[in-house]
């Protein structure tokens, strides 16, 4: 009876632990790509799923939002063209109120209120990573608000 009663304790603690490694791995991911964001560092195009799921929600002037849909490619390719004149600026993304919780299946929600550099407001934005069975953490959906209104010619009517 002892050792079934150790055998559980045991396997509790290590089950806890690899959750927590993961959460805090999740976490870890999310600070590099800040990180390499802000520093317009070239392997954040690696940090993407290919298949991710890119969301754009803008916030319009009278507060309502319009999510504009993007595939990883396109979105890759708008994030380079637009590095130029952000690195000119100075461009940095602030994040606060970071919250990682564990959707099931390997993947993790990094959730956060993201300011622009220069702005007095803050955004939500969101990243659901997941761990590839190499290891490695990729960004598999992304949702990010912004008020940049350009982006509304790419919203597909409805």
């Amino acid at each position: 009876m002892k050792k079934i009663l150790l055998s559980l304790i045991v396997m509790f603690v290590f089950t806890t632990v690899v959750f927590a490694d993961n959460k805090q791995e999740a976490l870890n991911f999310f600070n590099s790509y800040v990180n390499a964001a802000n520093n317009y560092s070239p392997v954040v195009a690696n940090m993407y799923s290919p298949s991710a799921k890119i969301i754009r929600q803008v916030v319009k002037p009278d507060g309502s939002t319009v999510n504009v849909d993007t595939d990883t490619a396109t979105y890759i390719k708008q994030m380079k063209i637009g590095q130029a004149g952000a690195k000119l600026r100075n461009y940095k993304n602030n994040y606060s109120n970071i919250n990682v919780t564990d959707l099931g299946n390997g993947k993790y929600k990094v959730s956060s209120l993201r300011q622009p550099s220069g702005e007095n407001y803050k955004l939500k934005t969101y990243m659901i990573v997941k761990k590839q069975s190499d290891g490695k953490w990729q960004i598999v959906e992304e949702m990010m608000q912004t008020k940049v209104q350009t982006f509304l010619k790419y919203a597909k009517n409805s």
